[in-house]
C-alpha cells in the first residue's frame, strides 16, 4: 500500500481544482486568485480598497506604463454633432448612394444608419460615427461638395438638349424617357412641347432643378436609368414578338422561384406552368447574388436590415442573408442602383401576391 504525503495530496487537490475551474469565462478584471508569480501586490494601508465589490468595466483597457487608455479610434464625427463638416460627410454619402436625405449639417440617426452602411460594406467597424479611417476611405472615393451642393441649392447647368433642338440625340432622348415611361408620343428628330413636358416632368421627380432643358445632370441621370435605344426604338419601328425565353429545367417540376440574370426576370411556376413574371435586379460585383438551387427557408413581411438597416419588406429568405423582397429603391431608380446581394423586386402588387404564395421549403433556382 503506498502512503501519499500531505503535500502531494494537497497539489493533487489543487490541480484538480484548477482542471474544474479552466473553463469558466475570464473576467476582465484581475483576480486576486493567481498564482505567486501573476497575483496583484496587496494594498497598502493607506490605500486600502473599499471592501464594496466595485463594479467591473466593460470595455477592455490597454495599460501603456502608469497611463490606463480606451482602446477604439477617437471619433471625428458622431451622432448629435452639427455644421460644415457633418453636411459634408451628408453629401459624399449621398454621391455613393448611401444617405438620401435632405443635407442638414446634423447628424442624426439617419446619417449614422448611413454611415454604418457604408462602414459594414467595406469591412470596417459598423459603428455609426466617424473616425479616421472611415473619413479617410469616404473622401477617396468621392469628391468635395460645392457651397450649393452643402446648402441644397439646385442650380440647372447650361443646356444640352431644349426647346428647338433637333438631330439623332433629340431621338435618343426621346425614346430614353419613353423607356421609363415619361414619354409616350412618336419619337422624333425635333424637341417640342411634349418633349419639354416630358424633361421636367423626370427632373421634378429626381431633385433635379425643373427646367424642361436637358443639361448634364439630367442627360447623367436618364441615361444611368435607361438604355442605348435600338435603331428600330428610335425610327419607330414596331418589334417583332419575342419568344419567351425557356425556364431553367429545374424550375419545370413542382413550387420555383425561377430567377434570370440574363433577362433580369423572376419567374413563379407551379408544376411547370408560369403564374407570374417580375423584373428584378441583383447584387453588385462586390456583393454577387448567389447563383444554384435553395429554397426558401422563412419569410418576413416586414423586414428590416439589422446589416445595412435598410427596409426589406415582403422578404422571402433562401441563401443565408439574401432574400427577394420588394425595393423602393429598384422601383424609383431603376438598374442604375444594386442590392446587397439580394434579388430585387419593383412590382409591389406582384411581390405582395408572391409571398402570399410562397411556402416555406419552395424551390428558388438562380442562374444565367
Amino acid at each position: 500500500m503506498t502512503l501519499i504525503r500531505p503535500t502531494a495530496l494537497l497539489a493533487l487537490l489543487a490541480g484538480i481544482a484548477f482542471a474544474v475551474s479552466a473553463c469558466e469565462p475570464v473576467s476582465l478584471t484581475a483576480s486576486s486568485q493567481g498564482s505567486p508569480e501573476t497575483r496583484s501586490p496587496l494594498p497598502s494601508p493607506k490605500s486600502a480598497p473599499s471592501t464594496s465589490n466595485p463594479r467591473p468595466s466593460l470595455r477592455p483597457v490597454v495599460k501603456s506604463g502608469k497611463k490606463t487608455e480606451k482602446v477604439g479610434a477617437a471619433a471625428l464625427m458622431s451622432e448629435g454633432d452639427t455644421g460644415r463638416k457633418v453636411r459634408e460627410l451628408q453629401h459624399r454619402l449621398r454621391q455613393i448612394d448611401w444617405f438620401s436625405g435632405k443635407i442638414t449639417g446634423s447628424y442624426d440617426d439617419a446619417t449614422a444608419g448611413a454611415v454604418r452602411g457604408f462602414q459594414a460594406k467595406r469591412n470596417l467597424k459598423p459603428t455609426g460615427a466617424v473616425e479616421q479611417r472611415t473619413w479617410d476611405t469616404l473622401v477617396k472615393m468621392t469628391r468635395e461638395p460645392t457651397s450649393d451642393e452643402l446648402h441644397n441649392r439646385l442650380v440647372a447647368g447650361p443646356a444640352i438638349m431644349k426647346l428647338g433642338s433637333s438631330g439623332e440625340r433629340v431621338r435618343n432622348l426621346q425614346a430614353r424617357l419613353r423607356q421609363i415611361g415619361w414619354y409616350s408620343g412618336k419619337i422624333t428628330d425635333f424637341y417640342g412641347r411634349a418633349t419639354v413636358t416630358a424633361v421636367a416632368g423626370f427632373q421634378g421627380r429626381r431633385a433635379i432643378p425643373v427646367t424642361g432643358q436637358v443639361d448634364q445632370r439630367t442627360w447623367d441621370r436618364l441615361a444611368a436609368m435607361s438604355r442605348t435605344p435600338t435603331p428600330d426604338e428610335m425610327h419607330n419601328v414596331a418589334p417583332k414578338p419575342a419568344k419567351a425565353p425557356s425556364l431553367d429545367p429545374r424550375c419545370m417540376t413542382g413550387r420555383a422561384i425561377c430567377i434570370s440574370k440574363a433577362t433580369n426576370t423572376l419567374v413563379w411556376v407551379v408544376d411547370g406552368k408560369p403564374q407570374l413574371r417580375m423584373d428584378v435586379r441583383f447584387g453588385s460585383y462586390e456583393t454577387p447574388t448567389r447563383e444554384g438551387a435553395f429554397s426558401i427557408g422563412w419569410k418576413s413581411r416586414e423586414h428590416v436590415s439589422s446589416i445595412y438597416e435598410t427596409p426589406m419588406p415582403y422578404a422571402m429568405f433562401f441563401s443565408g442573408g439574401q432574400a427577394v423582397h420588394y425595393s423602393a429603391d429598384f422601383a424609383a431608380r431603376g438598374y442604375a442602383g444594386a442590392s446587397h446581394g439580394c434579388v430585387n423586386v419593383r412590382n409591389l402588387n406582384g411581390v405582395k401576391w408572391l409571398f402570399g404564395q410562397v411556402r416555406t421549403g419552395d424551390k428558388v433556382i438562380v442562374y444565367r
